[in-house]
């Protein structure tokens, strides 16, 4: 029998928790640390340096020899940079560790090498990183050693955010700020902050790594460019939920052990609808701490993967035919004396503050239902939203029978005397209980359902900072409940002016509501006419950004200035073409030193047995058949070939927005022009000749 798990020993062992620091600071100095955790503040310097020692012998202590200011630059991935604790020698020739208050806030990292947008030249190289207080401290253990992490923030020497933190903070802030004044209205005086709360759950592919190193477009793009389909797909639906095989389990295993010394709850883990596709879920943390966590969970699943002889891909859209990734974002609201303003009670059509939170919400999505947009967007994503495997680029929101209908009575009426229920579910077995059913059902097609207490954000990709989407949510509906409380702090009738606000808005943002099928296209048409927008690319919606109505949201609270704006535009666009530049490089070495040699090896070697079959008089009509049927596709393939060489020469000529917009309908046509003679001749050349793994190689081998 295998060793027994403890998992409550084992949990967060590798934190520096508040409990850990309870233990290992005065109560003075515990409690000047916890206050600022939870209403904010700048740490003394003495009390920095007595909480930075209690850090390093607590990490020393765990074999730490160095430690890193951990950051999420905007390149999408997390940044570190290990400094080791050793300062000098004494005078016997002891090595002297110590960690300052000071290394603790502050770093200095190279600004000018991650990307800013213009913010930051060459030669203009300061920036800084300061600690977020609010995320734990942690350690990693690789082949480096045992590392302490410390959570960062990342800002250019002028101030600008060049990360993804420092906006998503500024947006929590600002949300907290006005939901205050939301549940002040109602009478609740204990509050003291609101806190956004987000939930993830993680898609990803596993596959066999040896299979993953045999192909170029895995290596350089992480998904494959080239593969036809395998034999069998996703269409008998019998790897959703199914058995997890041994070496998934295995994986999944060891990837919750190592979360899970982290302090990350990973909670549910699943097979996913393709073949060799999974799923990780984690309870809901704050925010930020969420999004770091999230990081780590991706890092870790690399990790974790590769150790045990496979490769996690974290692409939305590995392989062509079967379903891609995303990464559900589940978010709510909660204040820090245990209310969740998303929470509409056992009758919700009386629950004044709920309706009124869910009207402001509904208000927020459908004025910046473009920047909700923008927020899930990127290169990868674009193979999947609308897509019919994907909430579509249509934002909508679903609210369910239950709450559409209590909208469609306020509207109506002015009020909802009624709501309907769940009932009960009977199964006509006598041995299975009957139970309550929920008021309402599930949509899957719907990009930003309520979902009991929360609302499910579907669009994002699964390799992206979860950053971005929870900035914007925050940042729109801070703006709602701000507009909401300024009108009814001045009322004289709060009750009557707050009927009638929450009549207003939902009469106004009605047309958001849809809890239909957003895979069909009665709702492209649908939405269409109802006004709301269709942005269908990455590149599409990046200039969203930048509008007189998303400068002036986001100046209004101090998430982003007009000029981290712009940067982020300039940055988008570079990303994709540099992103599908990278593509169309790989898919011209494949195309050139793989498949078109391994295609003229094998009709070569047709071309032989032809006439040897010919010389022993037999008939030659089916070779002969397949030699020019292959033919015609390697010359269709050569000439695609060439095609995409020019045009991804030609993109670089181009900059910025215009290049981008080049890429997106010129290079990627061509690619796809490429793609499909190579994706026919797999199906007719000889499996020993075809020079990478199959699609049934990749998914059916793990």
């Amino acid at each position: 029998m295998s060793e027994v798990l403890n998992v409550e020993e084992i949990f967060g062992q590798n934190v520096f928790t508040l409990e850990k620091m309870r233990e290992r600071l005065t109560k003075k100095v515990f409690y000047e640390v916890k206050n600022i955790i939870e209403h904010g503040g700048e740490l003394s310097p003495s009390t920095a340096d007595i909480v930075a020692k209690a850090m390093k012998d607590w990490a020393v202590e765990h074999g730490a020899t160095h430690y890193t200011h951990w950051f999420q630059p905007l390149t999408g991935v997390t940044a570190e940079k290990h400094d080791s604790f050793v300062t000098n020698a004494d005078a016997e020739g002891r090595m002297l560790m110590e960690f300052s208050g000071k290394e603790l806030i502050k770093g200095e990292p190279d600004a000018s090498s991650f990307p800013s947008g213009g913010l930051r030249a060459t030669f203009e190289a300061r920036g800084y990183t300061i600690w977020d207080v609010t995320s734990p401290v942690f350690l990693t253990e690789g082949a480096t050693g045992v590392i302490l992490c410390i959570p960062t923030a990342f800002c250019s020497y002028t101030g600008e955010a060049l990360d993804k933190k420092t906006p998503l903070l500024r947006s929590m802030e600002a949300v907290s700020k006005q939901a205050l004044r939301i549940v002040r209205l109602f009478g609740n005086t204990e509050a003291t902050k609101v806190t956004p709360s987000v939930g993830p759950e993680q898609e990803y592919f596993l596959v066999d790594r040896k299979n993953f190193l045999a192909r170029k477009d895995l290596i350089y793009t992480g998904r494959t460019l080239f593969g036809a389909p395998a034999p069998k797909g996703q269409e008998l639906d019998d790897h959703y939920f199914g058995t997890i095989r041994e070496r998934v389990g295995a994986f999944m295993h060891d990837l919750n052990i190592e979360l899970w010394k982290l302090g990350i709850t990973a909670k549910t883990q699943h097979n996913e609808v393709a073949p060799a596709q999974h799923e990780l879920a984690t309870i809901y943390n704050t925010a930020n701490v969420a999004v770091d966590h999230n990081q780590i969970v991706m890092e870790v699943m690399k990790e974790v993967s590769e150790r045990q002889g496979l490769s996690c891909l974290l692409h939305e859209k590995p392989f062509a035919g079967v379903n891609g990734s995303g990464k559900h974002n589940n978010w709510s609201i909660n204040t820090d004396n245990g209310v969740n303003m998303l929470d509409p009670g056992d009758e919700p059509n009386k629950n004044r503050q709920f309706l009124l939170v869910l009207a402001c919400i509904m208000k927020a999505v459908d004025r910046h239902a473009d920047l909700l947009r923008q927020s899930a967007s990127d290169v990868g994503n674009d193979h999947r939203l609308g897509a019919n495997e994907a909430p579509p680029a249509i934002i909508s929101m679903f609210l369910g029978e239950q709450l559409e209908d209590i909208v469609d009575h306020i509207i109506k009426e002015g009020t909802a005397t009624t709501s309907l229920e769940g009932g009960k579910l009977e199964t006509g077995v006598s041995t299975l209980s009957d139970i309550s059913k929920d008021a309402t059902d599930r949509n899957r097609t719907s990009p930003f359902a309520f979902t009991g207490n929360k609302f499910e954000f579907r669009m994002v990709g699964s390799k992206d900072s979860i950053a971005s989407p929870n900035t914007t949510l925050n940042a729109i509906v801070a703006e709602a409940f701000c507009e909401a409380a300024d009108e009814l702090e001045k009322a004289e009738n709060f009750n009557l002016a707050c009927d009638a606000l929450i009549k207003k808005y939902m009469t106004e943002h009605q047309r958001i509501i849809f809890n239909g099928n957003g895979y069909a296209p009665e709702w492209v048409a649908e939405a269409e006419r109802r006004g709301l927008p269709n942005i269908k690319s990455m590149v599409d919606a990046v200039e969203t950004l930048t509008t007189d109505k998303a400068v002036a949201l986001f100046e209004r609270f101090g998430i982003f200035t007009r000029k981290e704006l712009e940067s982020r535009e300039e940055i988008l666009y570079e990303q994709y073409s540099k992103v599908v530049n990278i593509e169309a490089l790989t898919m011209i070495d494949m195309a050139t030193k793989q498949y078109i040699p391994s295609v003229i090896k094998y009709t070569k070697e047709l071309a032989d047995t032809v006439l040897l079959v010919k010389e022993a008089g037999a008939d030659t009509s089916v070779q002969s058949e397949m030699l020019c049927s292959i033919s015609e596709l390697l010359k269709e393939a050569k000439a695609a070939l060439e095609k995409l060489k020019k045009s991804q020469a030609e993109g670089l000529k181009k900059e910025g927005k215009e290049r981008a917009f080049f890429y997106k309908d010129t290079v990627m046509v061509d690619m796809d022009n490429l793609r499909t003679p190579v994706d026919k001749l797999e199906m007719l050349v000889d499996k020993d000749f075809w020079p990478v793994p199959s699609y049934g190689d990749l998914t059916f081998e793990v």
